[in-house]
């Protein structure tokens, strides 16, 4: 006669009575009632101890737990995952830690827990794994300034319709954000004009890496090179362009573009320069408040300091004396021993070095980037571009 779920209370204190006479066999009295002497032996001393308020279930859990936190500890993890949507448990912790110096800090695994029962942890897809081989990793950044990033993050509209397609400048290294702007035309000229503005604030980086598309790269030119590209070189600053299509190679970059695709694109209900603020205020609690775990659960801004090299204004190179110096006409053209040879419209302005000799040809640099040669019959400026690959 196992316990009846409805009378159990009743049932036990009924068996501890019975159990009490001398004239009931105990063992026999445990058969009738379901349960081993074990168990019969216990619900007899807990009667002896506490009476009948000792046959009700008691809790197996301890009076005191380890891994139970006081309330505001509990509260307040969760009221920064509510601020800090799209941080997880390790960011949160981090944060917590910050604000609440001296103080225990709960462990990964009790804020992962805390925020999964209060709901706020949504479990992500496992994405795809790349094949590594595809990867090149061009530049490792030892320090700050040591690779630039840009990239133009696809575009959206305010709901006023006026189009957005901020162009994003970061410093691999410490992953700080130089800038999100808000420009009125992606072309070279407010390009250039917002990477004056960064090079005087900032310095000048020793590389900066984009993909292949205006205004940074062209499809048509002499390795590549845009009016821009080229005005970078002119400063000692090495390119680093991405395979085309492969964005991956670009891989923080993008994940970057995607916070801000979702933390920012489309949350305002205001023109353009609404955006401008929201951008900035985003930008400023990236480099300053979220911890990165690639850093260390540090912040970029924490890391992040102004490159030692100046940006002076672009004078003219200075060639080896084995070398003859050559101006690139506004046409794109440069002389050489009486005939006119096609270098790029993307060099106007700027002095091209030329090494070699009449019956071998001419080797064709820009500082130290060799460019091509010119053929010493034709007198037709081949790329290096267009010898590596022989078209």
């Amino acid at each position: 006669m196992p316990w009846k779920e409805v009378n159990v209370v009743k049932q036990r204190l009924e068996f501890v009575v019975r159990a009490m006479m001398k004239e009931e066999d105990f063992s026999q009295l445990c058969k009738e009632y379901g349960i081993t002497p074990k168990t019969g032996y216990k619900w007899k001393q807990r009667f002896l101890e506490k009476g009948s308020k000792g046959m009700g279930d008691e809790s197996r859990r301890p009076h005191t737990s380890a891994k139970r936190l006081a309330e505001d500890v509990v509260c307040e993890l969760v009221r920064l995952k509510n601020i800090k949507k799209r941080w997880g448990p390790r960011k949160i912790r981090k944060i917590y830690a910050m604000n609440h110096p001296g103080e225990h800090v709960p462990s990964l695994s009790t804020v992962s827990r805390v925020l999964e029962k209060s709901g706020l942890v949504i479990k992500k897809r496992r994405r795809r794994e790349v094949n590594p081989e595809r990867i090149q990793n061009r530049t490792i950044p030892r320090g700050a300034n040591d690779l630039w990033t840009v990239d133009f993050k696809g575009w959206w509209y305010t709901t006023k319709k006026e189009k957005i397609e901020p162009l994003t400048v970061r410093d691999e290294y410490s992953k700080f954000i130089l800038s999100i702007a808000l420009l009125e035309k992606g072309d070279i000229s407010s390009v250039k004009q917002e990477f004056e503005r960064l090079f005087a604030g900032y310095g000048l980086p020793k590389m900066i890496r984009s993909d292949n598309g205006p205004p940074f790269a062209s499809s048509v030119s002499v390795l590549g090179l845009t009016k821009l590209s080229v005005w970078w070189m002119s400063l000692g600053i090495q390119l680093d362009r991405i395979d085309p299509g492969s964005p991956q190679q670009n891989g923080s970059h993008e994940r970057m573009h995607r916070d801000i695709a979702v933390e920012v694109e489309g949350k305002i209900a205001g023109d353009i320069n609404a955006y401008r603020e929201a951008l900035e205020d985003w930008r400023k609690e990236y480099n300053n408040e979220r911890p990165h775990e690639a850093l260390g659960m540090k912040t970029p801004a924490s890391l992040y300091e102004k490159s030692e090299r100046k940006y002076e204004k672009f004078d003219a190179f200075e060639y080896p004396a084995s070398f003859t110096s050559h101006m690139v006409n506004d046409r794109g053209y440069i002389n050489c021993h009486g005939h006119r040879v096609f270098m790029s419209n993307a060099l106007n302005g700027y002095n091209v070095g030329l090494r070699g000799k009449r019956s071998e040809g001419w080797e064709v640099w820009f500082e130290c980037e060799l460019l091509g040669r010119i053929d010493p019959v034709s007198f037709v400026f081949i790329s290096v571009q267009k010898q590596r690959y022989g078209t």
